[in-house]
């Protein structure tokens, strides 16, 4: 959704300040909750503007700033599972995560290699049959 337009935040402001109005008549006279209206008088207050501020973005993890790191130990380490990734990370980075984080973080570089035990144990079998 697309934030309010500065016009219009100026108007109710604009609105509230002159007349001897509540903030409930300002808020549905412009059809904005009341919340907003408290928002916008409070942002006018500290800030001195009413323009809206940045919206969305996203959270940044904890290994993002590690991707050589995290290249270097899927190398050295290539058959290892999340949870043993997860504990050679704890040991020498001294940054525990959790296996989602961890899991997350080498799929952002593509790193992550299926491990199929059921297929190599059945090509073992085969292998000691014949």
């Amino acid at each position: 959704m697309k934030p309010y337009s500065i016009d219009f935040r100026q108007k109710i402001i604009k609105a509230y300040e002159q007349g001897n109005t509540s903030i409930r008549q300002v808020a549905s006279r412009f059809d904005v909750s009341k919340a907003f209206v408290q928002k916008l008088l409070k942002q006018k207050k500290i800030k001195g503007h009413v323009e809206p501020g940045k919206q969305g973005g996203s959270i940044k993890s904890k290994l993002d700033t590690y991707k050589t790191q995290l290249a270097q130990m899927v190398e050295k380490y290539p058959d290892a599972a999340l949870s043993e990734y997860c504990e050679y990370w704890g040991q020498t980075q001294n940054q525990w995560v959790s296996t989602s984080t961890m899991c997350r973080a080498l799929q952002r570089q593509q790193l992550t290699l299926k491990k199929r035990r059921y297929a190599v144990a059945k090509a073992l079998q085969r292998e000691s049959k014949s």
